[in-house]
């Protein structure tokens, strides 16, 4: 068994192209659009990590998805979880849960799909803003 991605529903492509790419830093790998059944599949994943991919699945025609909570959420390891967490709110990202441990946060993507972020190796130490900063909505 070999694992390939995990699919993800999104309401807005360009939106959530803006926030898995641009501020959590992935990279389109491909992408097929079937006109037939009305669909676009794009796949992402982190540079030279091309196994670990995030498939998007935009309906063409709209629909109402629920808040996500159901489906979990993906976890990516980052190099310094602070960096990290600066740059998505840089991005206007909403941090949920801040890394007050130096080693765990949680962000939402625009469809509200949970993504954690795991620091690399052992917790940074604590630092502010982070080690004071208040849970914000679900995570």
């Amino acid at each position: 068994m070999k694992y390939l991605h995990t699919m993800v529903r999104v309401k807005d492509l360009e939106a959530s192209l803006d926030f898995y790419c641009n501020k959590l830093g992935l990279k389109e790998i491909r992408r097929k659009d079937i006109e037939a059944g009305r669909f676009s599949l794009i796949f992402l994943a982190p540079e030279g990590q091309e196994e670990a991919q995030v498939e998007l699945t935009y309906n063409w025609d709209p629909e109402e998805y629920d808040c996500g909570r159901n489906f979990g959420h993906l976890a990516y390891e980052v190099d310094d979880i602070y960096a990290a967490c600066q740059k998505l709110m840089d991005g206007g990202v909403t941090i949920n849960r801040p890394p007050r441990d130096g080693r765990m946060a949680f962000v939402r993507s625009p469809d509200n799909i949970s993504i954690e972020l795991l620091q690399k190796g052992d917790a940074l130490a604590a630092a502010e803003p982070w080690a004071s900063m208040e849970n914000t909505g679900e995570w």
